[in-house]
């Protein structure tokens, strides 16, 4: 019932909320809208639990949040929170709203929370998962086989991707990790096949400059994606034998493990007990082995709980509407 119906995607314009809502919304089948909440100063710092910036209510010119609403809404982030809540009264309960990740309020601010199991946070109108949503589908893996980029078709195989994320609240890229990350790219060199790596905004710039120097070096093994064109994100998982994720990511490991490609994650200097509580997760589940200096190989299944996300949700919105 949900197919075809009108949503909003809202949150504050961050790659890590936007994926998973895209992923969702695309498995839904609903039709997007993709709105950017951007309160200011004192309000962003109340976020979740205080109210939508003025600047930004409805009536005013280019509010993100200016009717007529959707059939649905899919937000994610704290900054998010107050807005979804906002929508939620002002279409007299009638969109039906979705919030991704731990909203850091009750779970009933929403009609369906989503978050990963390695949070704490469960209830009624929870669901929770290993991993979230994403756009890493079985569909879009086939079609990047089908139609390689050339850029990755001309590495050697065997080929290795090697997704970078960077400095975060829990992890910091020291010397150490520099090092033992252009060791990951060397070591695939020397085998004869071929590295594909892709940074993020967070990478830090000593540590892209170390491996633009090893490419530079080694141009018909390598490819690292310095931001210019078509970001082959898709092509780099569909072509990969095994795939080396950092795991300040938990929307990249999740989007590794979708792959049918062994999975080995690299954990930078820091953490904390939730990314922990994650990692031994996907490492229990057989789909990702933690990084200890060598590639590995192993028989490995696609993990992808994006279906199941999207299946429970429909239901729910089946009785949602329902009731109305």
């Amino acid at each position: 019932m949900l197919a075809g119906a009108s949503c909003w995607v809202l949150t504050d314009g961050k790659a890590g909320d936007v994926a998973p809502c895209l992923g969702l919304a695309q498995a839904l089948g609903l039709v997007v809208e993709t709105r950017v909440v951007r309160p200011r100063g004192l309000f962003a710092l109340l976020a979740p639990r205080g109210p939508i910036d003025p600047a930004e209510r409805p009536n005013e010119p280019g509010s993100p949040i200016a009717p007529p609403y959707p059939q649905a809404l899919i937000a994610s982030g704290r900054r998010a929170v107050p807005y979804l809540r906002h929508v939620r009264r002002a279409s007299g309960g009638k969109t039906f709203t979705i919030f991704l990740k731990d909203p850091r309020v009750d779970p009933r601010v929403a009609d369906v929370v989503w978050v990963a199991e390695h949070d704490r946070m469960r209830g009624e109108n929870v669901i929770a998962t290993l991993a979230a949503p994403h756009l890493v589908t079985h569909v879009a893996l086939s079609a990047a086989r089908e139609n390689p980029d050339p850029r990755i078709a001309a590495l050697p195989e065997p080929r290795m991707a090697l997704l970078i994320g960077g400095a975060s609240r829990h992890y910091d890229f020291l010397e150490k990790d520099a090092i033992s990350l252009i060791g990951v790219v060397e070591s695939m060199i020397l085998t004869g096949g071929s590295a594909m790596i892709t940074p993020s905004r967070r990478t830090p710039r000593e540590l892209l400059a170390r491996l633009r120097g090893v490419c530079a070096d080694a141009p018909k093994h390598t490819f690292l994606w310095d931001g210019t064109g078509d970001n082959p994100y898709i092509q780099m998982l569909a072509h990969a034998s095994t795939i080396v994720v950092t795991a300040d990511s938990t929307n990249m490991v999740g989007e590794a493990i979708a792959t049918d490609a062994p999975v080995m994650i690299y954990e930078p200097t820091g953490g904390n007990a939730r990314l922990a509580r994650f990692i031994r997760a996907v490492v229990a589940s057989g789909r990702a082995r933690r990084w200890h200096g060598r590639l590995e190989s192993w028989p490995c299944l696609a993990h992808d709980d994006t279906p199941t996300i999207a299946d429970e949700i429909a239901r729910r919105y089946a009785l949602f509407r329902a009731e109305r």
